[in-house]
C-alpha cells in the first residue's frame, strides 16, 4: 500500500477520530469482532498495515469456545480443520480507542467466507439477518437501550466477595441510592472519564443515573437502528472498563455481582417504522395503538422465554430474577402500562413514540444477539397475530406471575430453547445447535464446582 492509498482512507475518518488524534502519526490499528459473549477479538496491527482493501482472517474455531476459552466438540465433520474466516471492516464503525498510550484506531469488523456468504454464527450477521427481514415487510425497528453495571472495588482473589467501590467521601457505598445526586458524584472522576472516552470515540450518551445498588450506575443511549445501537453498546462496554481501570476500579457487567444488591439489565426500547414514510407502525392516525402492536408484544409474550439463553447468557444470569429483597428485576412476560412490575412495560409517550419496552434482558447479554432474539419475538407476534394478555395493572398476583413465568434457572433456559421451532428457524438452526452446546458446556463446568456456600454449610453438618 502506498503512502497516499493511506491518506485517503486515514482523512475519509469520521470527524470525532481526527479531533482525537490531533495531528498526532497513527499509531495502530485494532481489527475487531465480537464472540458469541459479547467478547472483543480479533488482531491488531501498525497502521501502515492496514488497508481496508486487504484481507484479514481468523479461524472460526473462536466460536466454539466457551467464555473460560474450552472448547466444544461438535458433530459437525471436520470441525477442527480450521477453516478461516475472512474479515470485512465495516469504515462506519471506525473510532477512536482512547484509552491508548498512542492514537489507536479500533474498527467492527463483518465475518464472510472465502464466496462471500456471511459466516452463520457471527452475532452482527444474526442482527443484520433480523433487521433483513423487518425490511422485506416494508419496517425498520428503532431501539433505545439503557446499560446498568457496577463500579466495584478490585476484585483480584475470586473466592473474596466482591464490594462495592470507595467514593470520593473515603466511604464505601452499601445503602440503595436510587436518582442520588451525590451518591453519583461519589464516582464523578469515572464518570467524566467516561465521558471524555466517549467524546474522543464520536459516542453520545444521552443521560446518567444512579440506580439502585452501591456503586450501580445506569447510562441511556439515544434511539436509532439496532445495529448501530447494538454497535455502541459494544464500544461502550469496553470503554467503561477501560475507565474503571484508569480510576482504580473495576466495572462490571455482571447481572447480579453481589448477592444482597439488585442486579443489572439491559432494558431495550422497541418500536418500527415504516421504512417509506418514517411513521411509527404501532400507532394509527388517530394516534391509537394499531393491532400490529398488540401483535408485537403478544410475539414477545409467546416466544421471550424461548429466547431466555440469548437474552440471560450466563449462569448468574439467573440470580437477577430472585424474588427476594433488593431484585427489581421482572420475573414475569406480563405487559402494562408504564407498569414496573411487568417484564414487557408500554412507557407514557406520544403516538409518534409508542414503543414496547423489554425490562426482561441482563446487561451481560451480547448486545447483537439479545437485541436480535428481542426484535425476532416481536417480528414473530406481527406475522403470526398473536395476541396479548389483558395489560396488567399494580403488582401481579400469584396467578398471573404463574401464566406468565419465566425459567429461573440456565438448565430450564436451555431445555425451552431447544424446542423453539420457529425462532431457531429465524435465527438459525446451525447457529442455535453452537451456541445452545457452547452454553451447555459452560453450564456443565459451572456444575463441577463446589461453592463457598456448600463448604460452609455442608462439610461438617451433613
Amino acid at each position: 500500500m502506498s503512502q497516499s492509498d493511506s491518506r485517503s482512507w486515514l482523512d475519509k475518518l469520521p470527524p470525532a477520530f481526527q479531533a482525537y488524534r490531533n495531528g498526532r502519526r497513527l499509531d495502530e490499528v485494532e481489527c475487531i469482532i465480537p464472540d458469541l459473549n459479547g467478547m472483543s477479538r480479533g488482531k491488531a496491527m501498525p497502521v501502515k498495515k492496514f488497508s481496508p482493501e486487504t484481507p484479514i482472517y481468523l479461524p472460526i474455531s473462536i466460536f466454539y469456545q466457551t467464555i473460560t476459552g474450552q472448547d466444544v466438540e461438535m458433530d459437525i465433520t471436520n470441525q477442527w480443520a480450521e477453516s478461516d474466516m475472512v474479515l470485512v471492516p465495516d469504515m462506519s464503525t471506525a473510532m477512536a480507542a482512547p484509552w491508548a498510550k498512542q492514537p489507536t484506531l479500533q474498527i467492527i469488523h463483518d465475518l464472510q467466507d472465502f464466496e462471500g456468504k456471511p459466516i452463520f454464527c457471527a452475532p452482527r450477521n444474526i442482527l443484520k439477518h433480523v433487521i433483513d427481514l423487518y425490511a422485506r415487510r416494508g419496517w425498520k425497528p428503532v431501539i433505545a437501550p439503557e446499560l446498568e453495571f457496577y463500579l466495584t472495588k478490585p476484585n483480584v482473589d475470586p473466592n473474596e466477595p466482591i464490594q462495592p467501590p470507595v467514593g470520593r467521601s473515603g466511604r464505601s457505598g452499601t445503602a440503595l441510592q436510587s436518582y442520588s445526586m451525590t451518591a453519583v458524584d461519589e464516582y464523578g472522576p469515572v464518570i467524566d472519564n467516561i465521558y471524555d472516552y466517549a467524546e474522543a470515540a464520536g459516542l453520545h450518551i444521552d443521560s446518567v443515573i444512579q440506580e439502585d445498588g452501591a456503586g450501580q450506575v445506569e447510562f441511556n443511549l439515544s434511539h436509532g437502528s439496532p445495529l448501530l445501537l447494538a454497535d455502541q453498546v459494544f464500544y461502550f462496554k469496553r470503554i467503561i472498563k477501560e475507565a474503571a481501570l484508569n480510576n482504580g476500579m473495576f466495572a462490571t457487567f455482571m447481572a447480579k455481582p453481589m448477592r444482597d444488591q439488585p442486579g443489572s439489565a439491559m432494558h431495550v426500547h422497541q418500536s418500527v417504522v415504516d421504512i417509506t414514510t418514517g411513521k411509527n407502525i404501532f400507532s394509527d392516525a388517530q394516534g391509537n395503538a394499531t393491532e400490529l402492536f398488540r401483535y408485537f408484544i403478544g410475539g414477545t409474550q409467546k416466544h421471550l422465554i424461548e429466547v431466555m439463553p440469548l437474552i440471560a447468557p450466563n449462569v448468574n444470569s439467573y440470580r437477577r430474577f430472585e424474588s427476594e429483597a433488593n431484585s427489581s428485576a421482572p420475573t414475569n412476560t406480563a405487559w402494562g402500562y408504564d407498569n414496573r412490575a411487568t417484564g414487557l412495560r408500554v412507557p407514557h409517550s406520544g403516538p409518534q413514540d409508542r414503543r414496547l419496552e423489554n425490562r426482561v434482558i441482563g446487561v451481560d447479554t451480547n448486545p447483537y444477539l439479545s437485541i436480535a432474539a428481542s426484535l425476532a419475538c416481536g417480528y414473530l407476534g406481527m406475522i403470526d397475530q398473536t395476541e396479548p394478555s389483558a395489560p396488567a395493572e399494580g403488582e401481579l398476583d400469584d396467578q398471573q406471575q404463574a401464566q406468565s413465568y419465566i425459567p429461573t434457572t440456565f438448565d430450564e433456559a436451555l431445555r425451552i430453547f431447544a424446542g423453539a421451532t420457529e425462532i431457531r428457524q429465524i435465527l438459525g438452526e446451525d447457529f442455535c445447535q453452537l451456541y445452545a452446546e457452547v452454553k451447555k458446556e459452560e453450564l456443565r463446568q459451572f456444575h463441577r464446582e463446589i461453592s463457598p456456600w456448600e463448604r460452609e454449610h455442608l462439610l461438617l453438618n451433613v
